[in-house]
């Protein structure tokens, strides 16, 4: 087997030391080629190039911004679980969501140890992910598509993700502590937060209007608090399309009671109410803003936008699990 191990040395939760360990683990059991990434897209170049040259297995050490990486290198040309190279993760971020969602440890060392009983017995799943795009006719059409694996927002939570990339910046590690604080002066600073200004279309329906967060879920858990699951549309799946949690309201009020039914969350139970909007199982639909809103996928601050176009594919790239 040729695989590609494609290792962020900026990954929050491991070290020198633990790469070169899991490096030797993976060679042993495989004819592998460990490149370290030194740029912001780097992920994306080294696993396109592996799709294009026929390796057989990528693996993807960080966290969930190296995966994500890593699954648009894959998807460059599109979907083709059959041909495309088989992914494996080893979580090495702060909160790996894809990494928990598959079922895999969140040790970065016991993860390892998973992936090559899984490749000696051939276990593997096709997943279905999130393509998000500019909306035709808008004047986002031109931003590029991108995939994502787990989630996207737009609008408030959003604004909350490029807070906590603001900090890090600034040399603040990527801690829990840090994204409820900067929920909170997200929440202050909030101008939209009593009337939304995002619609969302979807074909043959009403559009859902004046809406002030929403999330697009490609699985479930939505994320994690430590190792407390949370689950935002706990019907996500990676075998079905997208599902959407918006909110028409932050009042003081609303967000202690929808904050309150996040941390209470379970496999059966999400936020519910008369200003929550949930939705199950979209292929296509479009969020709109009057204003540009912040935008993020799979915790990852992508700008600004008026509009984004979503599509939900199944089956669209074979993992190791």
């Amino acid at each position: 087997m040729r695989a590609l191990l494609v290792a962020n040395p900026a990954a929050t939760t491991t070290s020198a030391r633990t790469r070169d360990v899991l490096t030797h683990a993976l060679a042993s059991e495989m004819k592998l080629e460990a490149v370290t990434t030194e740029y912001r897209g780097h992920a994306r170049d080294l696993a396109r190039r592996a799709a294009e040259h026929g390796i057989d297995l990528v693996v993807a050490l960080g966290g969930d911004g190296t995966v994500n990486e890593v699954v648009n290198g894959l998807l460059h040309n599109g979907p083709d679980p059959e041909r495309l190279p088989r992914l494996a993760v080893v979580p090495g971020g702060s909160t790996n969501v894809f990494a928990r969602a598959l079922g895999l440890p969140n040790d970065a060392v016991e993860a390892t140890g998973a992936l090559l009983d899984a490749l000696r017995e051939q276990r593997e799943r096709t997943v279905g992910l999130g393509l998000a795009a500019g909306t035709p006719g808008t004047e986002d059409e031109s931003v590029p598509a991108r995939w994502f694996t787990f989630c996207a927002g737009f609008g408030f939570d959003a604004g909350v993700v490029g807070r906590v990339e603001q900090q890090r910046e600034r040399g603040k590690r990527s801690t829990h502590a840090l994204y409820v604080r900067q929920l909170m002066r997200q929440f202050w600073d909030e101008p939209n937060r009593r009337r939304g200004a995002v619609t969302l279309e979807r074909p043959g329906e009403d559009p859902v209007t004046d809406l002030v967060l929403s999330i697009v879920c490609n699985t479930s858990p939505w994320t994690y608090l430590g190792n407390r699951p949370i689950y935002a549309s706990p019907e996500a799946s990676f075998d079905t399309a997208l599902d959407v949690l918006a909110l028409n309201r932050l009042s003081t009020p609303a967000v202690a009671r929808y904050a309150t039914q996040l941390l209470t969350s379970t496999p059966e139970r999400g936020p519910r109410g008369k200003h929550a909007v949930s939705l199950h199982d979209l292929t296509d639909f479009t969020l709109h803003s009057k204003v540009p809103l912040p935008f993020q996928m799979d915790g990852d601050h992508l700008g600004l936008r008026t509009s984004v176009r979503f599509t939900g594919v199944r089956r669209a790239l074979r993992v190791i699990v």
